[in-house]
């Protein structure tokens, strides 16, 4: 199968071939490495909102066939320097020598860390010319992210910059405040490259080790762009430029200007203030701070635009959420691009920006229209004092997306999933332990047995996770898995499953492709009177795909197919034709699937889809009734065992395919229960006998249609019947399902027979005729058998579906002509199904003979595959 890589900015898109369900994450990673130019650890794969992890397969996560993954790559980290390498660096003034005389102390180069930490604090205590001061409540950006969270800066520390000059262990140092921190000489970048990591490395050991990391990777950062470009390269003279607040602006460089040159050069923005500032968010507090410049930094946001005060082209700041854009999420620069203002729609559109790169996404829509704020400008900003007095600041935080899908971060509410598994209780966090396998939290007096105090191990496992270092797996037994893969369905035993409990909510295992969804009249190869025990066989046959909705239909289109389940006591049926009510007026909280109608219905949704059947102009007040109901759209009919207790006509077991009937007319009148309901009057119009009728039954009988049970269903229950104690009642089910058994004496079924057209088309098909012999001797068994027959001989062996515009090979081998050209564009010339040489100018001329022949087997096929 193949499946599609798309980035998250959604600019590059490759689809890749090849795979299976059992393709390892890990090897999907290795083979989207070459195309999007990621190496595998940085890569990140989403697919539906989840993150695919290494050593489970496409199958764990239900990737299917042209799924789309979506692939967000990691920045490279800078490579920290290595200290056997590091080279003894001298300070060099330029136009003078430096001295190497180390007798003055003053100047020379500290040798102890306190001497170094002091250094720092003298350049910590210099922020005079800060943009913010300690305590400011500001807005700071999330370096990965690109959204804005609210924050408060509790320290200042002065960028450390290089000189471009050589440093040695006795050469002089320059206080840091008097140090240009932007000045680098031209021409000397590798230099200045050396000097940065040398003078890092002696100052940082002043300093925390979580300040320490982030300035070596700002810094790295700089020195990575100051690389990218040669000495010898020449600025233009206007450059374009993203400043702060996501302007892209174009700013002219004069030669002479060599300070905003190499600030450009060093990839640092001019209004940069050479400040680093110590910042930890709000709500964040327990979180390590994190360093931020000035550019990462503003004003927190504070004033409300209205929505109609909103203008296109405006800079905003708004919420969004790109992975469920229908959800609500971070806060993000915008630029408003699209604005709808009228009585009933008001929608706001806008560029998002995005990412540590500042991606943006374009068209995005932004849900919360009430919640726009104004970008502050640097200068506006409050500490915590003047905010307590000043009434623009609104005590009340910005709602970011929660942190728990499924309690939403409600603090009263209790969730296994963010609070403890057992309990579900939030409370007494300090007494909760996570488990390192499954990451569930516990408190530690629901483990069973209960501690007493928080284990001081580096890494600790719940009692499911934790295996037994003394425990000896003995032959033929299976090692116990962790809880997270045990829940993955490639660890799921199906065979085991007890079929018993029902089938409305699981899921399909195979899906009828011969027809597209929104296909009006017969499916082929279903004859009227086939019966199923649930509704999700129903729905992999393709007659009616819902599996718990009795209308499956579109508004706008019109309904396909209804199912008579006898849910609504204003239904009357008559056989050839009968009084269905529509859909709606029940209140189904709570996950109900039926209650009492307690309101009126409408003729939206489904009742809309149903009424736009008739063959009458579309009434939504009063209805309206065909002057000729058979020229009106079909509607598939499916009748539930369920209505049995209404109607003689339904079957006494399962589910049975009724045929097609057209609708008279509807209309709304007041139901039983008191409340408006909308009522259809629905007229067989079928070639096939009904098979309630004596000539349906004995259609029905010739063409051997019987219960058809799903897979494993029949020795599921005889293995459940066996392990209770044996009684008259099970004696008899237990033979009653014995009976239906696929083990017992096949009845014999009435041959089919092609029509006279199908049969000539198959004689001039002389290149597949081998096939079409095989084909032929199982028309004896039966229309079904011959229908699954062709469907199995002409398989395309790539998509493994019925060929579609089949390409007939010399090697006799039928494939879709996609997926032979799919298959040349990977430059494989090669026939899939027996690997002969085809060559690379093979001419694909599709066999129209077949193509006509399926066409006429199965009709509608191809608009399915279209």
């Amino acid at each position: 199968m193949w499946i599609q890589v798309r980035t998250f900015d959604g600019k590059k898109t490759v689809k890749i071939e090849g795979l299976s369900k059992l393709t390892k994450v890990e090897e999907l990673r290795e083979r989207i490495e070459a195309p999007f130019d990621a190496d595998p650890k940085r890569q990140q794969l989403f697919y539906r909102g989840k993150l695919l992890v290494n050593g489970h397969t496409l199958f764990d996560y239900n990737v299917g066939l042209n799924d789309l993954i979506q692939l967000m790559v990691r920045p490279k980290l800078p490579v920290p320097p290595k200290e056997e390498n590091a080279k003894e660096l001298e300070y060099e003034s330029s136009g003078e020598e430096t001295s190497s005389n180390s007798s003055d102390k003053e100047n020379t180069i500290p040798q102890t860390s306190d001497a170094w930490a002091s250094t720092s604090s003298q350049a910590e205590d210099d922020t005079s010319e800060s943009t913010y001061k300690i305590g400011d409540i500001l807005d700071g950006r999330d370096s990965t992210m690109g959204a804005w969270f609210e924050a408060k800066v509790i320290k200042i520390i002065q960028r450390p910059r290089c000189t471009g000059r050589k440093l040695t262990e006795n050469s002089p140092v320059t206080p840091l405040k008097e140090m240009d921190p932007l000045n680098c000489d031209k021409g000397r970048k590798e230099m200045a490259k050396e000097n940065m990591t040398d003078l890092e490395n002696r100052l940082h050991s002043g300093l925390s080790k979580i300040e320490d990391k982030q300035i070596a990777a700002m810094d790295a950062t700089n020195m990575n762009s100051l690389d990218s470009k040669s000495s010898s390269e020449k600025i233009s003279e206007k450059t374009p430029v993203v400043d702060e607040n996501c302007n892209q602006v174009e700013v002219s460089i004069d030669d002479t200007d060599v300070e905003c040159k190499e600030k450009l050069l060093a990839g640092v923005s001019p209004t940069d203030d050479g400040f680093l500032y110590s910042t930890i968010f709000d709500g964040y507090e327990d979180d390590d701070p994190v360093l931020l410049t000035s550019n990462q930094l503003r004003p927190r946001a504070r004033h409300i635009i209205k929505f109609k005060d909103v203008k296109t082209g405006q800079k905003v700041m708004a919420n969004y959420n790109y992975d469920t854009p229908e959800e609500r999420g971070y806060w993000y620069d915008c630029i408003i691009t699209g604005k709808r203002d009228t009585r009933t729609i008001k929608e706001l559109y806008a560029t998002v920006f995005i990412g540590s790169d500042l991606t943006p996404l374009e068209n995005c829509q932004l849900l919360f229209r009430d919640e726009i704020f104004a970008i502050e400008i640097p200068g506006t900003q409050m500490n915590e004092s003047e905010a307590a007095n000043n009434s623009e600041i609104s005590p009340a935080k910005r709602v970011n997306k929660p942190e728990c899908d499924f309690c939403k971060d409600n603090p009263r509410r209790k969730c296994r999933e963010c609070a403890c598994s057992v309990c579900g209780g939030k409370n007494n966090p300090e007494k909760q332990i996570l488990c390192d396998e499954c990451d569930l939290a516990y408190h530690i007096d629901c483990l069973k047995p209960p501690l007493s105090q928080i284990p001081e191990v580096d890494e600790w496992y719940c009692p499911e996770c934790k295996v037994d270092d003394g425990q000896v797996v003995k032959a033929g037994e299976r090692l116990k898995e962790s809880k997270k893969r045990a829940k993955m369905p490639s660890a799921k035993n199906t065979t085991t499953r007890d079929w018993g409990k029902g089938m409305a909510c699981v899921g399909r295992t195979k899906e009828c492709t011969l027809v597209p969804p929104d296909h009006f009249g017969p499916v082929p190869g279903v004859d009227v009177g086939t019966m199923w025990k649930f509704r999700v066989q129903v729905s992999e046959a393709g007659i009616h795909r819902p599996h718990v909705a009795g209308i499956h239909g579109r508004e706008d289109v019109g309904a396909f197919s209804i199912v008579l389940s006898g849910g609504y006591e204003d239904d009357v049926d008559n056989g050839d034709d009968f009084t269905y009510t529509g859909s709606g007026g029940r209140d189904l909280s709570g996950n109900k699937r039926t209650a009492e109608q307690s309101c009126d219905q409408t003729l939206t949704r489904y009742n809309k889809a149903l009424a736009r059947n008739c063959n009458a102009a579309l009434d939504e007040k009063k209805g309206a009734e065909a002057k000729d109901w058979r020229a009106g759209k079909p509607v598939r009919v499916v009748r539930n065992c369920k209505g049995r207790k209404h109607s003689k006509y339904a079957p006494e077991e399962g589910n049975r395919y009724d045929g097609i009937y057209k609708i008279v007319k509807y209309w709304p009148e007041k139901g039983k229960s008191g409340f408006l309901v909308w009522r259809y009057l629905l007229r067989r119009d079928d070639p096939q006998s009904a098979p309630w009728t004596a000539a349906g039954k004995k259609r029905c009988k010739e063409l051997g249609l019987r219960m058809q049970y799903p897979e494993g269903y029949l020795e599921a229950q005889n293995q459940k019947e066996e392990t209770e104690s044996p009684s008259k009642d099970n004696k008899k089910r237990r033979k009653s399902l014995t009976d239906e058994s696929p083990s017992k004496k096949r009845q014999k079924v009435a041959a089919y027979k092609p029509t006279p057209q199908v049969s000539k088309l198959i004689k001039e098909d002389t290149v597949n005729k081998k096939l079409w012999n095989d084909v032929m001797a199982s028309a004896k068994e039966g229309s079904k058998v011959f229908l699954n027959k062709v469907e199995e001989m002409f398989m395309c062996v790539c998509c493994q579906e019925l060929v579609f515009k089949p390409i007939t090979t010399e090697c006799h081998h039928n494939v879709c002509k996609s997926c032979l050209q799919r298959s040349f564009r990977a430059e494989i010339y090669t026939c899939p199904s027996c690997r002969a040489e085809l060559g690379k100018d093979y001419s694909m001329s599709s066999n129209q003979i077949l193509s006509d022949i399926l066409c006429k087997l199965f009709p509608g096929y191809e608009a399915g595959r279209s």
